[in-house]
């Protein structure tokens, strides 16, 4: 979509006078969150908003279509997004703002291997350890639809590790990375217990933790208004400092003549403790969370001058906008005017001194 149509969405589902000021780093070596827009009508080069000041940028990075097309990736980790064709998957730097314009990377991981009665066709999501894979340490976790997660280490090993999940409330699960437990984490359904898994111990026998819901009054007061929402979609995300949320979003979604209409009813967040213990709150501080089609991420509002704190940002293919914790589930920042081939929101990089950020 246009340039002036994306100006448009921000002025609308974003607080300007939050980010009006001029971008400013509390680090100087880090880029800004981003949201993908598309790909320029005009050049085919890929176009982004800056996310700390609200400006819709034109990049020089030409995009191949292909990557922004619905079915076109599979997920995205670190701003390195999937594609999957003939069985080998790939990680693409294309979408990211702050990579090369003119030396776009592709790295080509080993060809998988489906697991007897698994599937390796339908892609759940991607996540990995670190920013890059071309890193020494770098772990790739894909999870699959249904029983298989697979992880490989690009830089060392040039076969994936194929794990069989046997508990099938993990079968449709999001796989993210905690980096403060140094394992891949699985949320089986319904939010009431997760998985953790390595490429040691914990390899074949994946370490399991019940989830104690507290704060259970304050809950279910707040989920009374979201009771006719058609779907819920459960997503973990770990703060730089360790701590882990549990994210529910509620989603209204109706047909009609052919016509798919979303809306995002309200946001439920957790935070969990290292025994288990799942507090409901509306107040995680100085914290903004990011979901979308991206591993989900975690940011320190005050690093980032503009952003409000207590903040969840949503994009998914119909959906852009935020919901801040303390206005009771207030969706009025969430549009569904748009609709997102690429629906990622990229994370802090690196910073590329050459890289316009917009003004």
């Amino acid at each position: 979509m246009s340039r002036i149509l994306y100006r448009s969405l921000l002025k609308r589902s974003l607080r300007i006078d939050a980010f009006r000021q001029r971008f400013s780093f509390s680090s100087a070596s880090y880029t800004p969150p981003y949201l993908i827009c598309g790909a320029s009508k005009d050049s085919g080069t890929l176009v982004f908003t800056n996310l700390g000041n609200s400006e819709v940028v034109t990049s020089k990075k030409r995009v191949p279509s292909e990557l922004l097309e619905a079915s076109g990736t599979i997920g995205a980790a670190h701003g390195w997004v999937g594609t999957l064709k003939d069985g080998v998957l790939s990680l693409h730097d294309n979408l990211n703002p702050n990579a090369s314009d003119s030396n776009p990377k592709q790295i080509l991981l080993p060809p998988l291997l489906t697991l007897p009665d698994c599937q390796t066709e339908v892609v759940a999501n991607v996540a990995m350890s670190s920013s890059s894979p071309e890193d020494d340490e770098c772990v790739v976790a894909v999870k699959f639809s249904g029983p298989q997660l697979s992880l490989c280490r690009p830089a060392h090993d040039p076969n994936w590790t194929n794990i069989r999940v046997t508990d099938h409330s993990f079968f449709s699960s999001r796989v993210i990375f905690s980096k403060r437990d140094q394992m891949f984490t699985l949320l089986a359904s319904g939010g009431h217990h997760t998985g953790s898994w390595d490429l040691h111990k914990h390899k074949d026998n994946p370490k399991l933790q019940k989830l104690n819901f507290q704060n259970l009054p304050a809950f279910t007061k707040i989920i009374a208004n979201l009771i006719d929402s058609s779907y819920i979609t459960e997503h973990l995300v770990e703060s730089s400092a360790g701590i882990t949320y549990l994210v529910k979003w509620y989603v209204h979604s109706t047909v009609d003549d052919d016509t798919r209409d979303v809306k995002t009813k309200g946001l439920v967040v957790f935070r969990l403790d290292q025994e288990g213990n799942a507090f409901y709150t509306n107040d995680i501080g100085d914290v903004n969370i990011f979901i979308s089609k991206n591993e989900p991420f975690c940011l320190s509002a005050s690093s980032y001058h503009d952003l409000e704190p207590n903040t969840v940002f949503l994009v998914d293919s119909d959906e852009f906008g935020f919901i801040n914790l303390s206005e009771s589930a207030n969706t009025s920042n969430v549009s569904a005017s748009l609709s997102f081939k690429a629906p990622y929101l990229i994370p802090p990089q690196k910073l590329n001194h050459g890289l316009y950020l917009g003004n």
